[in-house]
């Protein structure tokens, strides 16, 4: 198993970690295109391995009027446009066993989120498809149990995955980074750390997430500093006006100088 075997993406050999980021939610087709096109610009500058995502759908929000998406179909649709346009790979969440399907014909890589890590039939219908797998490490799972998940999607005869660590749950309202389960993931497959969703705040009074996105940098270099395979960075040109999870993004205009930073790090660890 390796990213390497992700389709269709460039600059695999520079050693440099792998990015996928890209709005919470495909919004409407304007803005995703925006996300895209800068993020690629930055990939092609900078050298580095990148994955476009975004969700087809929101299907886990606290609140019945929460923003879900525009429709499965047109925000696949769209996903795919994005793909071929940049001839770059694209990564969506699915939420149910017939998701995996539909997904499959439009996306490169099927992520499986953290609260459903452990859904077994779901697990393995996307594994069936044969597409490269991200699942996500529950909020209230341990990285040794992780193990369990990637043989679930490894008995289909599917080799293709990673794992992304996301945070782990601290009390009601509150996420950690555990840096020690980053070496625990490795020897599992290759690890990515989201760096957003692990700053954000969840089961507010609201019925909305909040976040720290002041502090993405500081999880970010400690990925690197820990040898991640990659960063899962989510991001908008105005996150106050993001329609999903807005208050833990990074702004797009803060992720060259960011990731230009994190290189430069990755450099330097590289060297012991």
């Amino acid at each position: 198993m390796s990213i390497l075997n992700i389709p269709n993406l460039k600059y695999s050999s520079t050693n440099n970690f792998l990015l996928i980021a890209g709005p919470c939610v495909i919004e409407n087709e304007d803005i995703s295109f925006e996300i895209a096109s800068k993020i690629c610009s930055i990939s092609n500058k900078l050298k580095i391995p990148y994955v476009f995502k975004g969700s087809f759908k929101k299907a886990n929000r606290s609140k019945i009027d929460s923003f879900t998406g525009i429709g499965d179909l047109k925000s696949l649709s769209i996903l795919k446009k994005i793909g071929s346009t940049f001839n770059i790979p694209t990564i969506t969440d699915i939420h149910e066993s017939k998701d995996a399907e539909i997904a499959s014909k439009h996306v490169d890589i099927i992520q499986i989120p953290a609260f459903l890590a452990r859904q077994t039939d779901l697990i393995l219908s996307a594994a069936k498809t044969g597409k490269y797998i991200n699942i996500k490490k529950g909020q209230f799972m341990s990285p040794e149990s992780m193990k369990f998940a990637a043989e679930k999607i490894t008995s289909t005869g599917n080799k293709n995955f990673m794992i992304t660590d996301r945070g782990t749950q601290f009390g009601y309202r509150d996420l950690i980074v555990d840096f020690r389960s980053i070496p625990i993931l490795k020897k599992i497959g290759p690890t990515i750390l989201d760096v957003t969703h692990s700053l954000q705040k969840p089961n507010q009074d609201s019925g909305v997430s909040g976040g720290s996105p002041d502090l993405i940098e500081t999880i970010a270099r400690a990925g690197v500093v820990n040898l991640v395979d990659g960063l899962f960075i989510e991001t908008h040109p105005n996150p106050s006006k993001s329609l999903s999870d807005g208050a833990n993004m990074l702004k797009l205009d803060q992720l060259e100088p960011l990731i230009e930073r994190l290189i430069r790090i990755r450099k330097l660890v590289k060297e012991f």
